[in-house]
């Protein structure tokens, strides 16, 4: 049998005890940072280990000491490009803990096999992005799990989840006042799934606010999902059914894939319509020049910072900057 052919054995500490001369624990120990074991042994072993090219198992490691660095990212919604730039970052500052994702699909009714898996890998904590929770969802994951469990995005109160998330209602207060400054009268609001549900709180601020100034809500449309086409169908249909005497003057939609849904639909408008759109969480293609969407951008890196203390280390910071998020100016909230 050639050396080609021949199957590599797996190096193990046993066989790196066996040529430091010492115990398997001892070359265990020389691993672990701050470990009993002299400075001496500790390079001996490191040394030995290299040569042979052993690495060891920080999973059975982790499960030996309750700990396994490994944290669920449960997400739904995998379309949505907020949705990538949630995960993109959450990952980031997981390896830059020494943690890794172990990513949990919820889209559809598969909770249960999904919870299993991460019970079975004995994760440190579970992290849900801006996934809507269902009762029956919620009840699998207490049940299931005696670890720390935190809502990123979303707000899903009265539950036993821990919820890391902007003012939302402080930011449709300041979407309304945007729009109002600008000297737009006629306002609408388009929601997603279960906005109800999710963001009532981002649509109450701006009601409330509109109300303040003196102004109303005159149109309230909602989409089954955050579909970019089912938003453009939506102002098509609105278009061709309201006169332009009675059309709104502004649209704040409840993420930027709905605005820009909206934003299509008026440019392919046969009476060039126009009226401006304010979407939410500053994806990146809202910056592009041929959009140049006003948007609400919710500080993902803080957010995230935040969500990982409480699941890490069970700090948090109530009243830090993560709540607060910012307004991203640019040109769609505009008067024609």
């Amino acid at each position: 049998m050639t050396n080609k052919s021949a199957k590599r054995q797996k190096v193990t500490a046993r066989d790196v005890a066996t040529r430091a001369g010492v115990s398997k624990w001892t070359v265990s120990r020389a691993f672990i940072p701050g470990a009993s074991i002299s400075e001496k042994a500790r390079e001996n072993v490191l040394a030995i280990a290299q040569e042979l090219g052993y690495r060891p198992n920080l999973l059975a490691r982790g499960l030996s000491q309750k700990r396994t660095h490994i944290i669920g990212i449960a997400i739904d919604e995998l379309k949505n490009p907020h949705s990538m730039l949630m995960l993109d970052e959450v990952t980031r500052q997981l390896q830059n803990r020494g943690y890794m994702a172990l990513l949990l699909n919820i889209t559809g009714n598969n909770y249960y096999s999904v919870m299993s898996l991460a019970d079975q890998l004995q994760v440190d904590g579970i992290l849900f992005l801006a996934t809507a929770l269902t009762p029956e969802f919620v009840a699998i994951a207490v049940e299931m799990h005696d670890i720390p469990l935190v809502q990123v995005s979303r707000n899903t109160e009265g539950q036993e989840i821990d919820v890391v998330n902007v003012d939302d209602y402080q930011a449709g207060r300041v979407i309304a006042r945007l729009l109002t400054d600008e000297g737009h009268q006629r306002f609408g609001y388009m929601a997603g799934p279960r906005g109800e549900e999710g963001h009532l709180q981002r649509k109450q601020g701006f009601r409330d606010e509109l109300h303040a100034q003196g102004f109303s809500l005159k149109l309230e449309l909602s989409t089954e999902h955050y579909d970019r086409y089912l938003s453009y169908r939506l102002i098509k249909q609105y278009l061709l059914e309201t006169p332009a005497s009675d059309r709104i003057d502004a649209l704040f939609c409840e993420n930027d894939v709905l605005a820009l849904g909206a934003m299509e639909a008026l440019r392919d408008a046969a009476d060039r319509p126009a009226f401006a759109v304010v979407g939410f969480d500053d994806i990146d293609e809202a910056a592009a020049p041929g959009w140049q969407l006003t948007t609400y951008s919710q500080r993902l890196d803080l957010l995230m910072e935040e969500a990982l203390n409480r699941l890490i280390s069970g700090k948090s910071d109530p009243d830090g900057d993560w709540k607060k998020g910012e307004l991203r100016i640019r040109q769609s909230h505009r008067k024609p």
